[in-house]
């Protein structure tokens, strides 16, 4: 599908207002994509409308959330159904949406994980993990990756290894970073796989010289989201978590962008490397776009936590009610298989347009929907300098042709392209087509 010559609609003042509004009454630092901000006021399956009439295709899904896509409509009636019955109650009483959500993870999630808790967001999952880490280990120091990032509490800062990204320096000094597997940038200067994995090797080295040696956690996201979608070679979880239950610790698995099929084939992305976590925190694409955080462990690690707690919007109906909907339409549709097939055409795609554009695209990495291009000035220069300028052109040029896509990495040079799990072919060749075009108007080579 070709798409010269589509015509952007005019500027409308309801746009302009909004973008005024924006600008005068929320944090300047709140992110925006685009040197024009689109005003999204509807959207349908992969289709999203702004405010001037435009429509785009959407491959990202409101950062990897919407994961069955816009206006699901067995999502949309449970939410609807559940308004008209009960909204709010706290988690100081039992609800019929929140015990069945539980029941439904506790039976897909991977080896002995059972008992969870209902937070409203990603970083709260993250913040309880760590947490019930410590208790039950009896231990403060946690080891993340370089890349990371876990959300923008003072907690989940110290944890995200990503400057752009922190708006303080570390406060908590039990956290230390290790290496992250990122191949095609090795931090050790190392190919793989003749490196022997030294990365995660060298989480002992870190444990020895920088801790206690005695650490409570491994906390690590199976590909790296705002890192870029970083992902590490077959060996590299079993290598890095067997070092860290050497030294007492247990391992967090972040799932929050890699859940509920989103990799293809299984429901969670660290089952594609074959270990199984003592603690996993998930968000984002459980409830299509409702807020939601979930952090499940062993019944063991649960029963560490002695001191009363509670979470106001943790377990909310209204999302329980979304998310039950939501993994019920995952296993009933097969999208993790779905995920796999319009993956691998999606994934084919992209690494075609590497060989088509050979100098200024260095990377094609990820797994299922979850795919990554990293852009170069000139890939067969020795230090691969980030292409931030062509970057910025092609996600433009996309967004000026009808399609919505993410960016990441350290440099911001790497676009992630996530759509929802319910993506078909035709989709991702629409998409491969807009993205071949932006590329050559934007004068990659």
């Amino acid at each position: 599908m070709s798409t010269v010559g589509r015509e952007t609609r005019p500027t409308s003042d309801l746009t302009k207002s909004a973008r005024a509004k924006h600008k005068e009454y929320l944090f300047p630092a709140t992110i925006q994509y685009y040197q024009e901000p689109i005003v999204v006021t509807d959207a349908k399956g992969l289709r999203v409308r702004d405010a001037d009439g435009n429509e785009y295709l959407d491959f990202f899904g409101g950062i990897l959330t919407v994961s069955v896509g816009h206006g699901n409509e067995k999502v949309s009636a449970a939410i609807k159904a559940q308004v008209d019955r009960l909204s709010h109650i706290s988690t100081l009483y039992p609800t019929l949406p929140v015990v069945e959500l539980a029941e439904r993870l506790a039976r897909i999630a991977p080896g002995d994980l059972r008992q969870m808790y209902f937070t409203a967001s990603g970083t709260e999952a993250d913040e309880t993990a760590v947490m019930m880490a410590e208790l039950f280990t009896g231990r403060s120091e946690v080891i993340a990756l370089r890349h990371g990032y876990s959300g923008r509490s003072t907690l989940a800062q110290s944890l995200t290894a990503h400057s752009t990204w922190r708006a303080l320096p570390s406060k908590v000094a039990g956290v230390k970073h290790a290496p992250t597997p990122y191949c095609y940038r090795c931090p050790m200067h190392l190919t793989y796989p003749s490196c022997g994995i030294a990365c995660a090797n060298d989480i002992e080295d870190i444990i020895r010289t920088t801790t206690t040696g005695r650490v409570s956690a491994f906390l690590a996201e199976p590909i790296q989201g705002v890192g870029g979608f970083i992902t590490p070679p077959p060996e590299y979880f079993e290598a890095a978590v067997a070092i860290i239950r050497k030294y007492g610790g247990v391992f967090i698995c972040d799932e929050v962008q890699t859940g509920f099929g989103r990799t293809g084939t299984t429901m969670w992305g660290i089952e594609h490397w074959g270990v199984q976590p003592e603690i996993m925190t998930m968000a984002k694409g459980v409830a299509n776009g409702l807020p939601l955080g979930v952090t499940i462990c062993t019944p063991e690690i649960a029963a560490s936590l002695k001191a009363l707690t509670i979470s106001t919007f943790g377990g909310n109906p209204i999302s329980c009610a979304a998310a039950n909907a939501t993994v019920q339409f995952i296993e009933e549709e097969g999208l993790p298989a779905n995920a796999e097939a319009m993956g691998a055409l999606l994934r084919a795609g992209l690494e075609e347009l590497k060989r088509r554009f050979p100098k200024n695209i260095g990377d094609v990495r990820g797994m299922g929907l979850m795919q990554a291009v990293e852009l170069v000035v000139d890939e067969t220069a020795k230090d691969r300098t980030p292409a931030k300028e062509m970057t910025n052109k092609v996600f433009e040029g996309a967004r000026q042709r009808g399609l919505l896509i993410g960016k990441g990495g350290l440099d911001g040079n790497c676009f992630r392209i996530a759509p929802s799990l319910t993506v078909n072919a035709s989709e991702v060749s629409e998409a491969l087509s807009i993205l071949r075009e932006s590329f050559e108007s934007a004068g990659a080579s």
